[in-house]
């Protein structure tokens, strides 16, 4: 293979895996990829013959993102464009008014956040909380296949106990794969003894969250009052610091993992390990199912 065709194949692919290990696939010195990339024309000479084709696509689809322009403009144009490559043209070509359009009215649940205010975190400044009162969640990414690949983990987890009660994991940070997250916590909330009516439930303010599954399975059906929070992952703290550590320490088995379902093997062991094993500091230095366990089913702690 021609070191043309390495350097537009490590093009395509290195947003995604990083430019270290497309090098190192398709044994190309890093000196040849630095030297290629200083003798590049500019973005705006190099792309000028698509313009008016992107130009078109903007036209007729004014509220397209970056998601729906990228295939749209492939398809018109007959080659593969990164779509790194058409928000630096947008922005070169300061194409933003063209793209303009009027916002979408914000959902049912939107507006009663806007409304809220700082209400709509219900978590913040909670003086005291029950045991099984408040649980936590937001998705995390996972790179597993020695980082060549990603997928999205959700778990569940509870305040005070810390026992993640369910997870999903899948390649996109859904709606399904929320509900499937949620299905499993029901499951254990069902063997523990512990209801979810009047639960909390706190995250951020992701499309999933606020969307009409998520939102007409737990606020509608199962009664759990939703808490959302107002500053993104600093007002969700308690679920930043589970997946930050989660992650570290089984960081090596994710990276070993060649498929989604070695993953996910991983996965339910080392949350398996977390649950049952895996001594937590703030519920002195028992694992969350030793804490459980010493607790009376009404949710408090035995004498």
């Amino acid at each position: 293979m021609s070191a043309e065709k390495k350097m537009g194949l490590i093009s395509s692919v290195k947003d995604e895996y990083g430019l270290a290990p497309a090098l190192r696939v398709l044994d190309l010195p890093r000196a040849t990829w630095y030297y290629n990339e200083k003798q590049k024309i500019p973005y705006e000479e190099k792309y000028a013959h698509i313009r008016p084709i992107l130009e078109d696509v903007l036209r007729e689809h004014p509220s397209y993102g970056i998601p729906r322009i990228t295939p749209e403009l492939r398809e018109r144009c007959g080659r593969r464009i990164n779509h790194k490559v058409i928000q630096e043209l947008l922005h070169l070509w300061d194409l933003s008014m063209i793209r303009k359009a009027k916002k979408p009215r914000p959902s049912g649940i939107r507006r009663v956040i806007l409304a809220a205010g700082n209400k709509a975190n219900l978590v913040k400044g909670m003086a005291h909380i029950e045991p099984f009162a408040v649980s936590y969640t937001d998705f995390t990414e996972i790179r597993y296949a020695n980082g060549y690949r990603k997928a999205y983990l959700m778990p569940i987890i509870g305040h005070a106990c810390k026992m993640a009660y369910g997870w999903a994991l899948g390649e996109s940070a859904d709606s399904v794969l929320a509900i499937e997250a949620w299905n499993m916590s029901k499951k254990t909330f069902k063997r523990l003894g512990i209801t979810c009516e009047g639960m909390i439930m706190h995250h951020d303010q992701d499309s999933v969250y606020t969307g009409h599954m998520w939102t007409g399975q737990l606020l509608l059906k199962d009664k759990v009052r939703l808490s959302y929070a107002l500053d993104g992952a600093r007002d969700n703290t308690a679920m930043e610091s589970f997946n930050g550590r989660f992650k570290q320490e089984s960081n090596s088995l994710f990276l070993d993992a060649g498929d989604m379902e070695e993953l996910r093997l991983v996965i339910s062991r080392q949350m398996k390990y977390y649950n049952t094993k895996r001594r937590h500091s703030s519920l002195g230095y028992v694992s969350p199912m030793a804490y459980i366990k010493s607790m009376s089913w009404d949710g408090k702690e035995q004498k």
